[in-house]
């Protein structure tokens, strides 16, 4: 019984580490925040389900292949229904509830403003130029850069080959490094 709750234990941890990056990854991949809560959510249940006797370290590759899985799903269920609501207009803007929220910039208060509002600027604008990536650039930047997982990690999450881990995140980076080279 002390091996179960110790896995509980361990497993509960993982989750509370990944789940707001996993959220916005999802968030970003969707431009939906309702979505990708279910996403993040079913994701973290299938890993509890179907993966929670393995080893802590196979956890993370294990739930960001789920992730990506969920992501992809969603994205081939929605394609239809998104087609159609173009016709009636820009879908993609949202107003102040729906935005994309930045995170907390560390600081003092006694920072520049303008500088401040700067930093504020070119994290939207990654954002921006994150969520219009394919799909592919967008999963290889996330989980090689913002989770940290090694190629062999990220092609298993992927379910694709080192390589194309390779390729996708260069060509990720070159153009995210191409729009913010003006907030410089």
């Amino acid at each position: 019984m002390t091996d179960d709750a110790d896995t509980a234990r361990q497993l509960n941890t993982f989750l509370a580490q990944v789940e707001r990056r996993a959220f916005r990854i999802a968030e970003i991949a969707t431009r939906n925040p309702d979505a990708a809560l279910d996403i993040v959510q079913d994701a973290m249940l299938k890993l509890v389900q179907k993966y929670a006797r393995r080893q802590p370290d196979e956890w993370p590759p294990l739930f960001y292949r789920i992730l990506n899985n969920r992501i992809n799903d969603w994205h081939r269920r929605g394609k239809v229904s998104r087609g159609w609501l173009s016709w009636w207009g820009d879908w993609k803007n949202r107003d102040d509830e729906g935005e994309l929220t930045e995170p907390e910039f560390a600081g003092n208060e006694a920072d520049d403003p303008m500088h401040l509002l700067a930093q504020s600027d070119a994290m939207r604008d990654f954002v921006s130029v994150l969520g219009e990536l394919p799909q592919r650039q967008q999963q290889a930047f996330m989980l090689r850069i913002w989770e940290g997982l090694d190629v062999a990690q990220t092609a298993f999450a992927m379910g694709c080959s080192q390589g194309s881990v390779k390729t996708h995140l260069s060509r990720a980076t070159a153009r995210l490094r191409g729009h913010l080279e003006r907030h410089r």
